[in-house]
């Protein structure tokens, strides 16, 4: 049986994070990784206040060493509508831009920095069995490559598998979703884009001409590649008979602007697909241990809050896991799961209230005043746990408010 003092499942940003915060307290961090590294992912357009919590964790130098795509807001496109948020024009202090990063090098720069800080991280190691006590956790972890199984000790388990969702499977914590299910076909290309109005430094969301539940993300890289896909409700985008490549194209010429942003793009990559991508469990912790980002809850990737909530979820449990080992009390319930989830509601009313037209509402409005602007562009920044910003601290009421006046204005125009 080998001890360790804490187990982290999954290497990507949640648990590199983690880890590296852990670590760099003085506790003594494992990091188990089913895949090997480089591999593919999406969520690739980080938000503002993701740098914050790199910047704690001691990995700022590595990223921005890379050369990643800056990223100082969001623009969204509707048919002739154009409108765009700046996050360095927010309500909210902190960083005002960010980076658009291909998760395969981004992801492996932090396992690599959180190894460098004394993190040991092994690969190809899938979790296959646990259990949880008061006292502390036993795994039974299989190695991939030479088929051998171990048994390791822990005082805490951070589960950050994301869609493996190691945890939440092997103790039945998963919970229906009240989200429609949607599906996502996406895939990179060689943009080669000579539009003069398109921002490199921004994501364009753009929303379909007649079918407002279909959007499209557009996140350019540094080096005139992007990432480009489509997402709708799974009905919509079901059509076995067409290949994800063909469906993907006929769904960007069906968006004129995207199709004229797109007109000299070089195809050059298989579009792939996933769905049922949503997730939610019954319970953040237990008895030595605890879900991160998407381990945990994943709502939507239109506002591209995936990797945020995972980083946010990394600082909240690390700091309660660092006071516990060290022998304090710690409520778990009022420290970690609660606070993280004012941010994960705050994203949740912005998500739904993109989909029933609400939000689309607002974000196309061209008469917004500037405080309020202010006020939105810091939750598209990623700072939803600042509850000092009125939609923050009361975002369905607030929305649905502005909404309302927003569509009065425009009829009485």
């Amino acid at each position: 049986m080998e001890s360790r003092e804490v187990v982290v499942v999954g290497a990507g940003p949640a648990g590199a994070v983690a880890a590296a915060l852990l670590r760099r307290k003085g506790h003594d961090v494992l990091v188990l990784e089913r895949q090997a590294f480089p591999r593919f992912s999406i969520g690739e357009s980080l938000l503002a206040h993701c740098l914050e919590i790199l910047e704690e964790a001691g990995m700022m130098p590595a990223v921005q060493a890379v050369g990643f795509q800056t990223k100082n807001g969001a623009a969204f496109a509707w048919g002739e509508h154009y409108t765009h948020f700046d996050f360095r024009e927010k309500f909210s202090p902190g960083p005002g831009a960010t980076f658009q990063v291909q998760r395969a090098r981004f992801d492996q720069i932090l396992a690599d920095d959180a190894a460098r800080q004394g993190v040991e991280v092994r690969f190809r190691q899938e979790v296959t069995a646990g259990d949880f006590t008061a006292g502390g956790a036993r795994l039974q972890v299989r190695d991939l490559a030479s088929g051998e199984t171990r048994r390791i000790q822990a005082r805490f388990v951070l589960d950050a598998s994301g869609y493996g969702r190691v945890l939440a499977r092997l103790l039945d914590l998963e919970r229906p979703i009240d989200m429609p299910p949607r599906k996502a076909i996406f895939t990179h290309v060689e943009d080669r884009i000579a539009d003069g109005g398109f921002d490199r430094e921004k994501i364009l969301i753009t929303v379909h001409p007649q079918q407002r539940g279909i959007w499209y993300w557009l996140i350019p890289f540094s080096n005139g590649r992007c990432s480009l896909g489509v997402v709708g409700e799974a009905a919509l985008l079901d059509q076995p008979s067409i290949p994800p490549d063909d469906l993907l194209k006929q769904w960007v010429h069906a968006a004129p602007n995207l199709a004229r942003v797109l007109r000299d793009a070089v195809w050059d990559t298989p579009a792939s697909a996933i769905g049922g991508y949503c997730a939610a469990v019954k319970r953040l912790h237990g008895p030595s241990f605890a879900l991160l980002g998407n381990a945990a809850e994943f709502l939507d990737p239109v506002f591209s809050s995936g990797v945020t909530i995972a980083l946010k979820s990394s600082k909240l449990a690390a700091d309660a896991l660092h006071r516990q080992l060290r022998g304090e009390a710690v409520d778990w319930d009022t420290e970690f799961a609660q606070p993280l989830m004012v941010g994960v509601e705050t994203f949740r009313a912005y998500v739904n209230g993109w989909y029933d037209g609400v939000f689309q509402d607002v974000v196309f409005y061209e008469q917004a005043q500037p405080e309020i602007k202010r006020m939105i562009s810091s939750i598209l920044a990623g700072y939803a746990w600042d509850t000092r910003n009125p939609f923050v601290a009361d975002p369905v009421r607030r929305l649905r408010m502005l909404a309302e006046v927003c569509r009065t204005s425009i009829a009485t125009s």
